[in-house]
């Protein structure tokens, strides 16, 4: 394998290998959720000898952009046109030329099959995986809110249905610096309800609940929740979920499990979520 042609993720690795390529893994590879792999081969390269693929979930990666790919996926599906925003995107690959790869929204198109450009997608990108008001900082150009809204409502003028996946939690600061913005104020200009996506795992009641009050106390609408990594009979899964649905008085919308590739929710009560 040629180490200098090498990258850090197995999705950035299937958008550029050909049909019938060979992927070489010499490095533990994490995945968000899940990834289904077509027209290449995985391949150990030599001398290494670790985990081939290693399926991973932690608490601040709920897994936001594989369901945002899920809701968008099924609109589609359905004979509308639906379209993705992301304000600001971290932690991205760079292309041979230097060019920023905006990874969640790649995922997202890849992932629903919209013909929306990535261009399009998200206004700010950046190289590193920090908060964008940490990412800017190091590699300039700070998020700026008319900006992001301008972008925004081109978006809004072209597709039905417009998801916006939110960077980070509720309280990732998105500008510091030069201005205090923050993801709650985005969602407020853009004049957006909400979705509160979480983890069906250990630790989910305190932040789900935690997430729910500050929203609550900022009058943010939020139409309900979507369990990822959610484990069918899992006592601990069934139970966290039924204690969030009595602590907020949410309804649970839907709930995901690894490798999903469809929403299980009636079209007509996914739509209604939207304004």
């Amino acid at each position: 394998a040629d180490q200098d042609k090498a990258v850090k993720t197995l999705e950035h690795a299937l958008n550029l290998v050909a049909d019938d390529g060979v992927i070489y893994i010499c490095g533990q590879v994490t995945v968000d959720s899940a990834l289904t792999v077509e027209g290449a081969t995985i391949e150990r390269a030599d001398g290494f000898t670790g985990t081939l693929i290693s399926v991973t979930g932690t608490g601040t990666d709920v897994g936001k952009t594989y369901v945002t790919g899920l809701i968008i996926k099924k609109i589609k599906e359905n004979g509308m046109t639906p379209g993705y925003f992301k304000a600001a995107m971290s932690g991205n690959e760079r292309e041979e030329d230097g060019t920023l790869i905006p990874g969640d929204a790649l995922w997202v198109k890849n992932v629903s099959g919209i013909s929306q450009s990535v261009e399009e997608m998200c206004p700010y990108v950046y190289e590193h995986a920090y908060s964008p008001h940490l990412a800017s900082r190091l590699e300039g150009n700070h998020v700026e809110m008319a900006v992001v809204l301008d972008n925004y409502r081109k978006v809004k003028e072209k597709y039905d249905y417009i998801t916006v996946e939110g960077s980070g939690g509720i309280l990732c600061p998105i500008c510091f610096d030069e201005a205090r913005i923050g993801l709650t104020d985005i969602i407020d200009e853009m004049e957006l309800d909400c979705i509160l996506v979480a983890d069906a795992g250990l630790g989910t009641i305190n932040s789900v609940v935690l997430t729910y009050e500050y929203m609550k106390n900022r009058n943010m609408n939020i139409k309900g929740m979507i369990f990822n990594h959610y484990i069918a009979d899992n006592i601990m899964h069934e139970d966290n979920i039924r204690m969030c649905e009595y602590m907020t008085g949410l309804p649970t919308l839907a709930k995901v499990s690894m490798g999903d590739v469809d929403l299980n929710i009636d079209i007509a009560e996914l739509i209604s979520l939207y304004r």
